[in-house]
């Protein structure tokens, strides 16, 4: 046997998948055995034990149900759920859990939330009552018993409400992990605390705080809000974590829920998919999916395989060829052989792929996380030292009021507001130019992007295939052509032939009447018609004229697909098939360009295809033949050159890729699990929009920074005054109504400065 002959029939040690060792780039060697692979995913799994791989067996998969992770800190895994002790956020399943049950999690923060809000309404009417022209609150609720009311309103607000704020703010002091928990739990907890013992015990405080009702003043709907607000982010947040989880179960719900397996005796019998074996024979029924990855024994057929490559234009499949999973056959019956199950398959593959990219990125609120580990300790040292020198040198009230003053003028309103509200903002200016930003992480990281990967299928092009050239032979007119082909068509299931008799529907070209038709599965079709023999197909079926056979050639370097006419025998004329690029795409490209961007195409689509569209859309870095676990490691590759990449793209195949990428980008007329793992859809599919969306995220930036810049500047000025600094030159104390005026003051100049994004020009 030759060398050449051996190396086709290598095996995967992982997958068992035939391997050609001179074409796949995955190669291990270990003890001086060299081992090839199918993808880099097997080659990493036999490097973690290839002692156990070469004695034959395989290593159990780990059981993921049960074990949870943090999105933001994937290193963080347990079992059950809990909080992550690094940024407090709420862990996640590691797996893709099937239940389409309601998230418990969600249901309890929008308990919480509903309830919060009921008590919240009346707190901030009586509160802010008496600041509305010609009404008196006390009226409704005499002064001396206002204080009493506003603690029935805010306690089950506080305690309750946000119960697992606190937790999760005491646990981040616990761990030394300061985070925005910790300045909530902090600056609420302060709020309550203070006005709780102004409340039951006023004769604490200096005479000069008390009111003209004889009362102190206390902050408990500044705690109730905060905690409000906050309970709102986290039902956002939630949602959104749910919606991806639904994508996820969408792909792994693509699979079949059976297979047909044939027997020893020859007997077929439909079986569960998870029942189905490595070796097992199956057979694959027109328009059922394949049920799992294999190959082809008996038969042929034509496969859809645009889950996996995003192509239209299904791939004719014979005795040898591989097929995937979850895949459709859409015209005849063959029979397969199982060669990877479960998690090998490539579906689950994807699956993981795309979970595993979504825990990859750290969502623009790291920032204000940072920001927090150092100003919170400050914080509450300038409070204790504040403390200390006002009990030393003057008596407890005026500690106390020196103390929560700081605490209280420090209370994280405005650094939970300066991104948020820009983020909103950003995201309805960007849905009134057709952009649909789904998370705060896109916004961010869009304008610092210089790589743009984008699909060829429904990106670039229509995806849809047409007739894009007909050539008539001497003698044949150029509607007769279209005629005869497309009666010969109307009889096919195959998906060329419906933009066949597409094309001729749309020209008001009659189809001809055809009789005896016949379909040869990956040749060809025939007929008769007006007394003479038909035959539309490859060049291997039709035999072209050599001027027919060169025009062929030209139109597939242009990107086509070319079908072959003959009449008697006589060659009559082809007809390319392609996927027409969008009108909008080549002027789209040149603005992208414009903007600093580089360019990269990754298609499933073949070289010569790829290579035509690329060559007419000026693109240079062209990836063909891209599947989807290669287009997440093209993201992969150039991230780890120190690139930030978007990645564009409409179909399954692309979902790994935009969720790997720094960008995720969908197009708004693709499948919704390429939607749900992207960051941003653009609502026409229009390329343009990416432009504009970098815009947007140039002006967003700025304004978060601007509001960053305008929460902090009251702290660094007031935080001092609330210390005392300027006691000893004008004898003045900054009271905690002072402090929660300054913070108030923050908070609004904070929304305004964002909502000043309406107008922004993009």
């Amino acid at each position: 046997m030759s060398q050449a002959t051996t190396a086709v029939t290598v095996l995967d040690p992982v997958c068992g998948m035939t391997v050609d060792p001179q074409k796949t780039r995955h190669h291990y060697t270990w003890e001086g055995t060299e081992s090839h692979f199918c993808s880099g995913r097997c080659r990493a799994r036999f490097s973690a034990a290839p002692d156990v791989y070469l004695r034959g067996e395989k290593p159990e998969s780990k059981d993921k149900s049960g074990v949870y992770t943090c999105p933001m800190d994937p290193e963080i895994v347990q079992d059950g759920p809990g909080d992550c002790p690094i940024c407090g956020m709420a862990l996640e399943p590691a797996g893709v859990s099937m239940d389409d049950g309601p998230n418990p999690e969600l249901v309890d923060m929008k308990r919480r939330f509903g309830i919060s809000l009921v008590f919240l309404v009346p707190l901030m009417i009586l509160v802010m009552g008496d600041h509305v022209p010609g009404v008196d609150m006390g009226t409704i609720v005499p002064h001396a018993y206002n204080p009493w009311v506003q603690l029935v309103l805010a306690t089950p607000i506080v305690l309750w409400g946000g119960q697992s704020f606190f937790r999760r703010g005491w646990s981040s002091i616990v761990r030394r992990q300061l985070n925005m928990f910790t300045l909530i739990a902090i600056g609420t907890g302060v709020a309550f605390v203070y006005s709780l013992v102004a409340t039951l015990a006023p004769g604490l405080f200096p005479a000069e705080l008390q009111s003209g009702h004889g009362g102190v003043p206390v902050y408990f709907e500044a705690s109730g809000a905060i905690i409000v607000l906050v309970q709102l982010g986290q039902v956002m947040e939630l949602r959104a974590r749910e919606a991806t989880g639904r994508a996820l179960r969408a792909l792994v719900g693509l699979a079949p829920d059976t297979a047909r397996v044939i027997r020893a005796d020859g007997t077929e019998e439909d079986i569960p998919l998870t029942h189905v074996a490595v070796g097992d024979r199956l057979r694959v029924r027109p328009g059922e999916k394949v049920p799992v990855d294999g190959a082809v024994e008996e038969g042929a057929g034509a496969v859809d395989e645009s889950m996996i490559t995003g192509e239209p234009i299904p791939v004719d499949k014979k005795p040898g060829d591989a097929v995937i999973g979850a895949t459709l056959n859409t015209n005849a019956s063959f029979v397969m052989r199982a060669e990877r199950i479960g998690d090998d398959m490539m579906l689950s593959r994807i699956v993981d792929l795309v979970a595993d990219a979504q825990r990859s990125r750290a969502p623009i609120q790291q920032l204000a996380d940072v920001v927090s580990g150092w100003f919170v300790p400050i914080v509450v040292g300038v409070a204790v030292l504040a403390f200390i020198v006002w009990i030393s040198v003057a008596t407890l009230p005026f500690a106390l009021v020196a103390t929560v003053s700081v605490l209280i003028i420090a209370c994280p309103c405005a650094l939970g507001l300066a991104t948020p509200m820009s983020v909103m903002v950003a995201v309805g200016r960007g849905a009134q130019a057709g952009i649909l930003i789904r998370n705060a992480d896109a916004l961010q990281t869009l304008d610092r992007v210089r790589t743009l990967i984008v699909d060829k299928t429904g990106t670039l092009t229509e995806g849809k295939p047409a007739v894009t050239a007909i050539v008539a032979a001497d003698g044949f007119p150029e509607d007769e052509v279209l005629s005869l082909a497309a009666g010969l068509e109307r009889h096919s299931e195959h998906p060329l032939a419906s933009a066949v008799v597409r094309a001729a529907d749309e020209r008001g070209t009659a189809r001809t009447d055809v009789a005896n038709f016949k379909s040869e599965t990956g040749a060809g079709v025939s007929g008769e018609a007006g007394g003479k023999r038909l035959k539309l197909g490859n060049d291997n079926f039709v035999s072209p004229s050599d001027s027919l056979a060169a025009r062929a050639n030209e139109l597939r370097h242009e990107g086509a697909t070319v079908v072959f006419l003959a009449v008697d025998d006589a060659p009559a004329g082809i007809i390319a098939i392609a996927d027409p690029i969008k009108e909008t795409t080549p002027a789209a490209l040149d603005a992208l360009r414009a903007d600093g961007l580089e360019i990269v195409m990754a298609t499933g689509d073949n070289a010569v295809t790829a290579a035509a569209v690329a060559a007419k859309l000026g693109i240079d870095h062209v990836e063909a033949g891209a599947t989807p676990e290669r287009k997440a490691e093209l993201v992969a590759s150039l991230q780890a050159a120190g690139k930030a990449v978007a990645m564009a793209g409409d179909g399954i195949n692309d979902a790994p890729a935009l969720a790997k990428a720094n960008v995720g980008i969908a197009m708004g007329t693709g499948t919704d699990v390429a939607i749900e793992n992207a960051g941003i859809t653009l609502v026409k599919g229009d390329l343009a929009a990416i432009a504009r969306a970098r815009h947007l995220s140039r002006a967003a930036m700025g304004n978060i920074r601007q509001n960053l810049f305008l929460a902090f500047v009251y702290n660094s000025v007031g935080v001092p005054i609330a210390a005392g600094v300027l006691y000893p030159l004008t004898g003045a104390l900054l009271s905690p109504i002072v402090a929660a005026a300054a913070m108030s003051l923050s908070s609004v100049s904070v929304i305004g400065n964002a909502l000043r994004l309406r107008l922004a020009k993009l």
